[in-house]
């Protein structure tokens, strides 16, 4: 129990901190409008009066942490899935995109990392260009890719798809060539000394070497490529998905729904994360990297 709450105790004080601030914020930001609004009435107010009506705006500076959690509430458990307002149905949509886009910038990173290490050529001439890749904004390409897959007839999942595989692929590849490098020398040398093939010595000695870098790059791929299928949700003016409500709420001034996809968006990003971390626990474990 106590190495339980040795666990807990921390990260509970840091979100209790946490709360005490935004609840701090939400009062700052929101009491000006508030104020204005007792002197046109003429009420006059005290301290708690000015703290309870900040925190109950229908469109607020801030919104405060329960009115995010009482959105989320209404929009999940009390709509039904296939509604256009339920956080679910969005969530799903901007899921799919994400999971797909995660599965190729995953299989385009570690093809990509097995070129860099085993062709010195490649390694010279593509991986400047990878990393040069990232140095452009996101949100400047990914109306130009939208724009030019929807020219050659390609539209709905895959554009939003493409642009999560764009973000995605980068940590893999960096982290993969990592760990195909990670071999020590005495170990390359004793696979050449058995006359061990190129092949043999990547699929024995170096891709084995690499998992527990794969897994690591692979948490950050996850939640990268949720932000990249949201970002890919922007520009088309979609209909369906966490950035399509994002958009709706900032055509609307509806704050509340805004911190309430983004808080979603977290969860979701938190939920692919650990589920990448407990894969991860059980095939180091399968292959004996961890006890």
């Amino acid at each position: 129990m106590t190495g339980a709450l040795s666990r807990v105790f921390p990260i509970a004080t840091v979100v209790a901190a946490i709360m005490v601030v935004w609840y701090g914020f939400t009062v700052y930001l929101n009491s000006p409008w508030q104020i204005e609004q007792y002197e046109k009435a003429g009420i006059e107010w005290q301290m708690g009066d000015l703290v309870r009506d900040t925190m109950a705006h229908d469109r607020p500076i801030l919104p405060a942490p329960h009115q995010i959690v009482t959105e989320i509430w209404k929009t999940t458990v009390e709509k039904k899935i296939t509604s256009k307002r339920s956080l679910i149905f969005h969530g799903g949509v901007t899921l799919s995109s994400t999971l797909l886009g995660f599965a190729m910038g995953t299989i385009l990173g570690i093809g990509l990392a097995v070129s860099i290490v085993e062709n010195r050529a490649m390694d010279k001439s593509l991986m400047p260009w990878i990393i040069t890749s990232q140095t452009i904004p996101i949100l400047a390409i990914a109306p130009m890719i939208i724009v030019v897959l929807n020219a050659v007839g390609l539209s709905g999942l895959l554009p939003k798809a493409m642009i999560s595989t764009y973000l995605s692929f980068f940590p893999v590849v960096v982290g993969m060539v990592k760990g195909l490098r990670s071999p020590d020398l005495m170990l390359m040398d004793l696979m050449h000394t058995y006359k061990a093939s190129r092949w043999q010595v990547l699929w024995k000695l170096r891709l084995p070497a690499s998992v527990p870098f794969l897994f690591a790059s692979m948490k950050v791929a996850i939640a990268i490529s949720l932000v990249g299928a949201i970002v890919g949700e922007l520009p088309t003016g979609a209909v369906a998905g966490l950035g399509a409500r994002l958009l709706a709420g900032s055509y609307y001034g509806q704050t509340i729904q805004i911190w309430s996809a983004l808080i979603s968006a977290a969860c979701m990003a938190a939920i692919l994360v650990a589920i990448v971390g407990v894969v991860s626990h059980f095939t180091l474990k399968r292959m004996g990297l961890r006890a």
